[in-house]
């Protein structure tokens, strides 16, 4: 018996996909996040109508508009509050959807080149700011709370996720590319994906990440067309090996529901698809 609960565990930790959610021509998929049973997923160029899916079903259930999001480029939710945010990279600017039922939508402005976005610890909305080179930290009603000013080392940030230590593990979408831990300060704490230290080699344009509870990272490598992940503890970095059909192409959009042991990947190369991967236990 101890044997077959062993052979088990096993086979339910490797990752698989499972689905595929096609794009039906409505472009690429430049966001994709989860709350309970929905999936949202957004198109850059059709941002105005964010996709809802059922989780189990994996069936478009409805629409929500989103008034002046012209291009999406990233997007959360958060659980305590109830809402969803999504980054407008052509106005720099926030959205904030309210998901109790009135799909009522809040605006407020950011720095420069909002990207992706997290909820950190206090339950606020941190947006990494590519353009202006900072993390911003916000209410979930939009005011400032503090801003990080990005130090020598890292530039370009893609996506800011705190840690439970209170760092910030910041993706930077640049060639060749790395994945930084950083202090509130600012200021590098360590770097992962450089080619001399690296067990996968060099990133390229590193955008999307994943924190799991106990602080391992996921990487959407955009420019490598793979999926990166960092167990922090042994300080290994390993390709998650995934059989898709025609590769992954470009990923951008990553999202982690560690309860179901689910990572969503949004593609904006090839047909544009949201891959469901099942088994991903790090």
């Amino acid at each position: 018996m101890l044997c077959i609960a062993v052979l088990t565990v096993v086979k339910c930790s490797v990752p698989t996909l499972t689905h595929v959610i096609a794009s039906q021509g409505r472009g690429q998929v430049r966001a994709v996040t989860s709350l309970d049973d929905d999936v949202f997923v957004a198109h850059y160029y059709n941002s105005q109508q964010v996709e809802v899916y059922d989780a189990g079903t994996f069936t478009l259930q409805r629409h929500i508009t989103v008034q002046g999001l012209r291009t999406c480029a990233g997007m959360t939710a958060c659980d305590r509050n109830r809402c969803l945010y999504l980054s407008n990279d052509s106005n720099n600017s926030i959205h904030r959807v309210e998901l109790s039922g009135s799909n009522a939508v809040k605006t407020w402005s950011v720095a420069g080149g909002p990207r992706g976005l997290s909820v950190n610890i206090a339950h606020n909305l941190v947006v990494a700011c590519c353009g202006a080179n900072k993390l911003q930290e916000y209410t979930t009603h939009g005011s400032l709370v503090r801003e990080i000013r990005l130090q020598a080392g890292v530039t370009n940030p893609w996506h800011a996720i705190q840690l439970s230590t209170g760092d910030y593990v910041v993706s930077q979408y640049t060639t060749p590319g790395v994945v930084s831990v950083v202090g509130v300060d600012g200021h590098v704490v360590h770097s992962y994906g450089q080619s001399q230290t690296s067990d996968v080699g060099q990133m390229k344009r590193p955008s999307s990440l994943a924190v799991t509870k106990n602080d391992n990272i996921l990487v959407a490598d955009s420019g490598n067309n793979r999926i990166v992940s960092i167990n922090r503890s042994m300080g290994r970095e390993q390709e998650l090996a995934l059989s898709v059909d025609g590769g992954i192409q470009w990923p951008i959009g990553l999202c982690l529901d560690e309860s179901r042991g689910r990572l969503y990947v949004g593609e904006i190369g090839g047909q544009h698809r949201v891959l469901v991967v099942d088994g991903v236990r790090l």
